[in-house]
């Protein structure tokens, strides 16, 4: 394995690891980390734009598929196999924290998003080292008024209080406009990044899930339910994931432009 990054500084106090998740079975999109877009696979333009974020000590792809492996391995890419039983991207991304002990902190980046910001990623782990007592980060857009993504139980909205810290995740509209709603009112869509202080991943993977993770569907909720702090980071990047073959289609066209 080639890891064409620079070496880690084993002296600094606080050292972040971004870790991208990556399983080949999917029930939409089977394979879906190895497809095709503009001449790279998907998971190959992910990486790219991690190695972009100078504020990431290292980058590994976290996958339990030797032909992901195998692929990782052939752009200069480092991976970790992992098991094959994990529920969650989290659960896998915890997996490596435990045999990576050296880092304080960990950016889960989805490998479904091709054009993620390294500068978004810089800016999540800036924030969690800065604060040692922030146990979770994660990021959030803006949406158009009147965007159909308010409405799309598959697009996630979060409502944030004046410290900028979630108050609550869902799939519904929140908050709901019972009276015809506000001229200033903001809905803001999550972004599916989280960043943790390793410490507390090992221990939220420990924990079961809670019932409005399960109502919901939303993994965050546990952290929320046992009292954790999630601070939101706010961003105009609105760029978009590859949930379908459609969508890569899409997202084909752009990058090849």
């Amino acid at each position: 394995m080639v890891d064409r990054r620079k070496k880690p500084d084993e002296t600094k106090p606080e050292r972040v690891l971004g870790v991208i998740p990556a399983r080949w079975g999917s029930t939409r999109f089977p394979g879906k980390p190895l497809h095709r877009i503009a001449g790279k696979a998907l998971i190959h333009h992910v990486w790219e734009r991690c190695c972009e974020c100078r504020q990431l000590d290292r980058v590994v792809i976290a996958t339990d598929d030797e032909r992901i492996a195998r692929a990782v391995e052939d752009f200069g890419g480092q991976f970790v196999m992992t098991r094959s039983d994990h529920a969650s991207g989290t659960d896998r991304i915890a997996e490596v924290a435990r045999k990576m002990s050296a880092f304080s902190h960990v950016i889960n980046i989805q490998g479904d998003e091709p054009l993620i910001s390294p500068a978004l990623i810089g800016r999540l782990a800036r924030s969690l080292c800065r604060d040692r007592d922030l146990p979770m980060i994660t990021a959030a857009n803006p949406l158009v008024p009147g965007a159909p993504e308010i409405d799309d139980p598959n697009v996630v909205k979060v409502v944030i209080d004046r410290k900028g810290n979630a108050l609550y995740f869902s799939r519904s509209v929140i908050p709901h406009p019972r009276n015809g709603g506000e001229s200033d009112l903001v809905y803001y869509r999550h972004k599916g990044i989280y960043g943790f202080r390793r410490d507390f991943l090992l221990r939220f993977v420990r924990w079961k899930p809670s019932l409005l993770e399960r109502v919901e569907g939303l993994e965050q909720l546990r952290a929320m339910e046992n009292g954790a702090e999630i601070r939101v980071i706010l961003t105009d990047d609105d760029s978009p994931g590859v949930d379908t073959p459609e969508q890569a289609a899409i997202l084909d066209r752009i990058l090849a432009s």
